[in-house]
């Protein structure tokens, strides 16, 4: 004689499927708590930028995305030859991204085709070609003299005056996009030939 054993059927509990769907709710929230996190951290300390036009040249391309560092300037103070990202004086919403060459309480000079810092001549390799204007400005506590590499088609401290301090967003360190144009800004520090 066989004997046939009655099928025992197990159904999940109610319980559980409330469970699953409460645990699958909470994963989900907490990915997104964790990404607004990240997404806020990683904005305090950086920021991205545009490159738009050709003041930069040849350092900076047209179109370029660069990555800026929103602490540098914390802890310590822009020097000549940084690429810095600041807030456009004359329209604040407007950013913008240039070169420091004179720092407070120096006097700036661009004569005969060279750019002067307290009398000295500035060496500067990364220029698109020497300024073809003439300027004199005395940098005071606060400010920044700042210029684009392509010093004949660019609007910057020549044109539009002198930076405030309090204006500047950061200091660029690197170019991301294009892939192709991937680099770690060089921040040249120019040379001061004696006078």
């Amino acid at each position: 004689m066989s004997e046939v054993s009655p099928e025992i059927t197990t159904q999940p509990a109610a319980g559980a499927a409330t469970t699953s769907w409460k645990s699958f709710f909470f994963d989900i929230l907490e990915t997104l708590l964790l990404s607004a996190l990240l997404f806020l951290v990683i904005n305090t300390l950086t920021a991205r930028v545009r490159v738009d036009g050709f003041s930069m040249l040849p350092t900076l391309q047209n179109n370029e995305l660069a990555l800026v560092n929103r602490l540098a300037y914390r802890f310590g103070k822009p020097e000549r030859g940084d690429i810095i990202v600041f807030h456009f004086p004359v329209n604040p919403k407007e950013d913008l991204i240039k070169r420091v060459i004179g720092l407070p309480g120096e006097e700036v000079v661009v004569s005969d085709g060279k750019v002067y810092v307290n009398g000295a001549a500035l060496e500067e390799p990364y220029i698109a070609s020497s300024p073809a204007y003439t300027t004199k400005w005395s940098v005071p506590e606060g400010y920044l003299f700042v210029l684009g590499d392509n010093r004949n088609d660019s609007a910057d401290s020549h044109t539009w005056g002198l930076l405030p301090l309090d204006n500047v967003v950061g200091k660029a360190v690197l170019v991301y996009w294009p892939i192709t144009d991937w680099m770690i800004l060089k921040h040249e520090q120019p040379v001061l030939a004696a006078p």
